[in-house]
């Protein structure tokens, strides 16, 4: 028998595949809005340093026998973007176990989840946790709201967890089907807000996580650029 793990936390920050080869414009598979998207990921991760909220992490990982060609494992692009990692962490591997310390948000302050597919719940580890772990709120960043976020957000909805989704920190492929995966998201239980409604307003930028143009435009530079 599976002794079960004590987590209780007030809230937890859920970090959705943030990865280098989805959210920085160099990567493989970069999503439409990567700028304003890293922007408020950076917030979030901020606002729970300093609130001293936990954060759990997944980190899509793809054999790269599948033919994919993005978050390969081993490659610079399945990495997380610098700022989504905390010190104290840990990595538990996707490898059909459902082992867990009782003690892991006692030693760490994130828990880094690899997975072997889009939802977190086909991972017997990441099901166990995020299914086990109580707390008053789940906070979800991430990328793609077409996907992994999807799978996420209702996962967590179906389990009888309460979700906040920051939609302005959720990258997208397609703002059309996203809007869609959003409606649904609401429509099932899930509370839609935007970063500054929770960790108020600030001026962090990416800190130089990804050298494209537009990342490196100013305010008023894009403020020109779209009325142009």
């Amino acid at each position: 028998m599976i002794r079960p793990i004590k987590l209780r936390r007030k809230r937890i920050l859920v970090d959705v595949d943030t990865q280098i080869d989805s959210l920085i414009a160099s990567g493989s598979n970069c999503i439409k809005n990567h700028r304003r998207v890293l922007m408020n990921i950076r917030r979030a991760y901020a606002w729970a340093r300093a609130k001293n909220i936990k954060s759990v992490s997944t980190a899509i990982s793809k054999p790269i026998r599948n033919g994919d060609n993005f978050c390969i494992t081993g490659t610079q692009g399945q990495k997380k973007v610098s700022y989504t990692l905390r010190g104290k962490r840990i990595i538990l591997e996707a490898d059909n176990s459902t082992d867990l310390s009782r003690d892991l948000f006692t030693r760490f302050d994130q828990i880094i989840l690899t997975k072997r597919t889009e939802d977190p719940f086909d991972e017997p580890r990441a099901e166990r946790l995020l299914t086990e772990l109580r707390a008053d709120e789940f906070i979800i960043i991430g990328a793609p709201a077409e996907g992994a976020v999807t799978s996420t957000v209702l996962g967590l909805l179906q389990r009888g967890k309460r979700v906040v989704v920051l939609t302005d920190a959720i990258g997208v492929y397609d703002r059309k089907i996203a809007e869609i995966e959003m409606r649904k998201w609401q429509a099932k239980g899930a509370i839609l807000m935007e970063t500054k409604d929770l960790a108020g307003v600030t001026h962090l930028r990416t800190a130089g996580v990804c050298d494209c143009k537009i990342c490196n435009m100013t305010e008023k530079e894009l403020q020109t650029q779209a009325s142009a």
